[in-house]
């Protein structure tokens, strides 16, 4: 747990941002650790896999579950958190309308894009430009990289990694073909139009075969390939001193409200990347799930190849905590972390709108919140619980006494909130596609 003294460290507007968002329904990705209370056992199990599993070459998928508003999305943060902490390159995927996991190309695209690791900004295009880089500094120690005959030799090391995909490996190559090789000044135009094609091909966008081929690259990104292409980027963020990739992708339950067509399309995507999985080195996928996949006759069940693979995963009535579901449906925060969670909000809210929160919103009312939740049964969702607390502070703040506040009615109020943010979430918007 995050101390109180690095939360009053947040200047104003940082800690507003943090409150905005908060409001909304999410957590700022920066700030996540501001919010890590709880579930620390999960937390330990999975940081063992990445220590002395995923970082030795190992590959694992597993699967979050866990219902709306019990904090997924956030779980899925921290990981990312732990996973950047421990040199390992991420990605954080959103399945969405315009990042549908039935199209994996569109997925492969949105992964590069979203990639982060040990390098400035976000996305391959950023990783590429620090490696050229780093290339860059011992060109100018020992000028090698002047020299046809040494780029040559970069050449073959990379065609020489075993599993980089041809293509992928000759793209490397005319990048640095395009950064250090002797070339005319009226011919720099040209370079920059070379380099943004690459980048583009990187990036899986579209690039015609004529644009591609005085690059010896002779495929761009499609279903049958970007799988291949997602293997050759995990060893290329080896050589550029990663650990390997964590993969996170977020709402994966939206599948299930989209057509029969579509949802087949999703579900053997899942399953290859499943077996993929098994063939691959220095990956850990992460989805996130809600129970009833596990359950719903539009989940897994619906595709006989996905739920062959792992119908059992939900089966034990004991947690294993090694195993492939992670579920923090059934390790909910327990009242005393939500209270210490509901600290640091009140900490963040007060310095946002620079007000003395918690000479009015004392701890008192931060356990009434928590008691009524788990009157109503509902204790378990931390989305609420942070929604009621935003809630309340926002009123107290306005001059209206927390002991004034029905919290039967606000929670009622907030619920019906969230029921229509969810109802959003999974309307069938894909079937047109």
């Amino acid at each position: 747990m995050i101390s109180q003294n690095e939360i009053n460290k947040l200047k104003p507007f940082e800690a507003r941002a943090i409150i905005e968002e908060l409001r909304k329904g999410t957590v700022p990705m920066e700030y996540v650790p501001l919010f890590t209370v709880g579930r620390k056992k999960w937390f330990s199990f999975i940081e063992d896999d990445f220590d002395h599993y995923i970082s030795e070459g190992g590959s694992k998928v597993r699967f979050i579950s866990g219902d709306y508003g019990d904090g997924k999305t956030h779980f899925m943060s921290l990981i990312r958190h732990l996973a950047m902490e421990k040199k390992f390159a991420v990605s954080f995927v959103i399945l969405t309308r315009e990042v549908p996991i039935h199209k994996f190309e569109v997925v492969y695209q949105t992964i590069v894009r979203q990639l982060r690791g040990d390098f400035k900004g976000i996305g391959i295009r950023n990783l590429l430009e620090a490696w050229l880089e780093a290339l860059a500094t011992i060109k100018n120690k020992d000028k090698s990289l002047k020299k046809a005959d040494n780029r040559a030799a970069l050449a073959a090391e990379l065609r020489d990694i075993q599993g980089m995909d041809i293509n992928f490996a000759n793209g490397l190559i005319a990048l640095v073909n395009n950064h250090f090789a002797p070339i005319k000044t009226d011919m720099e135009n040209n370079r920059e139009a070379d380099l943004e094609i690459l980048m583009h091909w990187f990036e899986g966008g579209k690039v015609t075969k004529r644009e591609l081929k005085p690059f010896q690259i002779y495929e761009f990104l499609n279903k049958t390939n970007s799988r291949q292409f997602l293997n050759s980027l995990i060893l290329f963020l080896r050589k550029t001193g990663h650990k390997g990739l964590i993969l996170l992708m977020d709402e994966m339950e939206t599948v299930m409200a989209q057509s029969a067509s579509i949802r087949n399309a999703a579900y053997e995507n899942v399953r290859l990347l499943i077996d993929n999985s098994e063939s691959s080195e220095y990956i850990h996928i992460f989805f996130s799930i809600i129970p009833d996949i596990l359950t719903s006759e539009k989940g897994f069940k619906f595709y006989d190849a996905l739920w062959s693979r792992i119908r059992t995963i939900g089966d034990s009535t004991r947690l294993n905590y090694r195993g492939v579901l992670v579920d923090i449906h059934r390790t909910p925060l327990k009242a005393e972390e939500l209270i210490e969670l509901g600290k640091n909000l009140r900490t963040i809210h007060g310095s946002s709108y620079r007000w003395d929160a918690k000479d009015i919103v004392v701890d008192k009312i931060l356990q009434d919140i928590c008691t009524n939740q788990k009157r109503m049964g509902v204790l378990s969702e931390v989305r609420l619980y942070i929604k009621q607390v935003i809630r309340i502070l926002d009123m107290a703040e306005q001059g209206q006494l927390p002991e004034e506040i029905e919290m039967e009615q606000q929670i009622q109020e907030t619920k019906k909130e969230m029921e229509s943010e969810k109802l959003e979430k999974v309307q069938p918007s894909w079937d047109s596609q």
